[in-house]
Order: C-alpha cells, then sequence, then structure tokens
C-alpha cells in the first residue's frame, strides 16, 4: 500500500509541475498574425520570405534590431530574412530609407547599421536630410563621393519608392512588422516583449514552411 502511495503522490507531483511549465507558444490567426489580402509574391517561392519592416528614425525599431539581427542569424537555410526600411510619407524618414539602400549600395551596411540607430536614438543626431546624412556618413570613414553617388543614384531612389509601395501593399500600419511568406503579417497582440514576437513568429514561419511541402 505504501508502494502504491508513493507512486500516485509521484504522478501527482510530477502533474502539477507540468501544469506550471510555460506553454509553448501557439499562434492564432487574427489575434497573434493576420491574413494579408491579397498575398504578396515574394522574391524566391522556393523559400519561405520574411520581412522586417522598419525605420532608423523609429526608437522602437532601434530597441528591436539587435534581437531580430541575432535571430534573423540563425534562420534555417529555407528561410530568407529581408528588410524593408519605410517612411509612411515623412520625407525625413523617406532620406533615411535612401539612407538604408545606400549603404547595402557601398558595402557599408554591416558596419554602420547599429551605428544609424545609436547616432539618432542615444546622441540624438538629426540625420533627417540630406547634408546632415551625407556628413555623418563621411565622419564614420566612409568615401563621401561613392556614398554621395550611390544616396542620389536612380536604382537608390527607386529601392525607397519601392519600399513604401510594399509597405502600402502589406497594409502596415506601425513600425518595426514582420511578415512572413507575403501571407501573413505578425500582430503580436498581449506580448510582452520583443522575444515573445520573435518566438510567434517562429511558429508562423513553421506553419508556411509545412505549406511549401503540400505544394
Amino acid at each position: 500500500m505504501h508502494r502504491l502511495t508513493s507512486r500516485w503522490l509521484l504522478a501527482i507531483t510530477l502533474a502539477l509541475l507540468t501544469s506550471a511549465l510555460p506553454a509553448r507558444a501557439e499562434v492564432l490567426l487574427g489575434h497573434d498574425y493576420v491574413a494579408i489580402v491579397p498575398a504578396q509574391a515574394t522574391d524566391n517561392p522556393a523559400k519561405v520570405e520574411v520581412l522586417e519592416f522598419f525605420s532608423y528614425g523609429c526608437p522602437h525599431c532601434s530597441d528591436f534590431n539587435p534581437l531580430v539581427s541575432k535571430w534573423a542569424e540563425a534562420l534555417p537555410s529555407d528561410v530568407v530574412f529581408k528588410r524593408v526600411p519605410i517612411s509612411f510619407g515623412r520625407p525625413q524618414w523617406a532620406s533615411l530609407s535612401r539612407l538604408y539602400y545606400a549603404l547595402a549600395a557601398t558595402g557599408d551596411l554591416r558596419k554602420l547599421d547599429g551605428a544609424v540607430f545609436h547616432a539618432l536614438h542615444q546622441e540624438g543626431k538629426k540625420l533627417f536630410d540630406d547634408k546632415s546624412i551625407i556628413a555623418w556618413v563621411g565622419a564614420q570613414g566612409v568615401d563621401t563621393k561613392k556614398f554621395t553617388d550611390a544616396y542620389n543614384s536612380f536604382g537608390v531612389i527607386s529601392q525607397a519608392k519601392r519600399a513604401d509601395q510594399m509597405a502600402q501593399a502589406y497594409k502596415i500600419q506601425g513600425v518595426p512588422a514582420l511578415a512572413v511568406d507575403g501571407k501573413y503579417l505578425m500582430t503580436g497582440k498581449d506580448i510582452k516583449n520583443y522575444g515573445e514576437l520573435l518566438t510567434l513568429t517562429d511558429e508562423v514561419i513553421a506553419k508556411a514552411r509545412s505549406e511549401h511541402a503540400k505544394k
């Protein structure tokens, strides 16, 4: 009888401990993410595409950047991560979008990406017009002429305009925002931090991956 009682108590204890553990994230349509209607085409249908809509001018994007950058580096090979700098029609943010694409064109984005956020949100730099942006980039050791040519190029200006067109097509209301595979936009209602948002995004990526497998 004592042995049976001990086993019963052990079973109850394990059950209580299991119920006390945090539940695995389960995404809910309309709560954690919404469907993008109509669905948007991705650059590579063979892979799951994740887009981050952001702006250097957004303080929340500045907070999110270190976390999402580290998360993106660990994504599996069948997932491609891309960033889309948008302006919401604000001239200052439009200049920052061109800054992003110009740094990408000159090969300086990886080196200065975090520095742009830091300059704007920690140092209080006013990088909202062509002159101040070009001067700041030059002070970081970047070839000023090379950067200026890229910043004013048709390609960079077109990319920035295209980014804003994408924001409208994806119905982006605020940043940072994550979209998965052209089909799903994360909303993250009731989340407590950006880590939870990324965990939920992992779940939606898994959903998109399963949909790819059925094709």
